[in-house]
């Protein structure tokens, strides 16, 4: 019940943080920007993906050119949704690390307002923009590293029968919401002096908010368009959740 009580927590951090953008909704429309540019690229590669998907998997099964029409069709059909399937989970983990790296400026502003109306805003760790940024590119890339280690294995089986389409989609949804946890609290623990093990350490100390909070968010951001509109809230909601639950000290 414990652990339970911990994932609602986790949950209730992101309307936290929905509530605190919706009293200050000049840096809701500053959080848009960066989200609204970089959906915008994304859109066009996951358009130009589902027109081509079926190629794709042409392509990739050339181990069923002597299977009859039907069966081909079939398959492509499979292999098809399944790519596409891939790329949208892709979009959705990679979305939060690529607009935090592009958005930082932004972030790192509405982050510390955030703060700032909980109290004292930590100092005495900050970076100037050009040693952040790359930092912030090696950290996502080695977030990513770590989600595709997860999600390629889930990725094959995904064509397992059954297990394909229950228990593969909820550990999808588990890995990916804790890695878009531990993008977004990145900002507020970095402000405290806390490296990336370190993050890793104390978000994996704290499984349970760590998962509600980054699986309601993956759910949210497979609805079009509701990735630019909750991002402001999400980064809101990460700086809460640090300040008072991860690292309130």
């Amino acid at each position: 019940m414990g652990h339970f009580r911990s994932f609602l927590d986790g949950i209730g951090f992101f309307f936290q943080g929905l509530r605190w953008v919706t009293r200050h909704p000049r840096w809701w429309l500053f959080g848009l920007i960066p989200a609204l540019i970089v959906f915008v690229l994304y859109a066009t590669v996951l358009y130009l993906l589902g027109t081509n998907a079926l190629a794709i998997a042409d392509w990739a099964t050339p181990f069923a050119d002597g299977w009859g029409e039907g069966a081909q069709t079939a398959l492509h059909a499979l292999f098809g949704l399944v790519i596409f399937g891939a790329g949208v989970v892709l979009f959705v983990v990679t979305f939060t690390a690529t607009t935090l790296i592009l958005g930082e400026p932004f972030y790192e502003k509405l982050s510390e307002k955030v703060e700032e109306t909980h109290g004292d805003v930590p100092t005495g760790h900050e970076l100037p923009l050009w040693k952040s940024i790359p930092r912030s590119i090696k950290d996502s890339l080695v977030t990513l590293g770590y989600v595709l280690l997860f999600t390629i294995p889930l990725f094959f089986l995904g064509f397992v029968p059954v297990i394909g389409q229950t228990v593969v989609p909820v550990l999808g949804a588990l890995i990916s919401g804790f890695f878009l946890t531990v993008e977004l609290t990145t900002l507020a623990m970095e402000r405290r002096g806390i490296a990336r093990k370190g993050r890793f350490v104390l978000l994996r100390g704290n499984k349970a908010p760590a998962l509600g909070f980054g699986v309601l968010l993956f759910l949210l951001f497979l609805i079009p368009l509701v990735a630019v509109v909750a991002m402001p809230a999400a980064v809101a909601g990460a700086a809460i959740m640090v300040r008072t639950r991860l690292s309130p000290a």
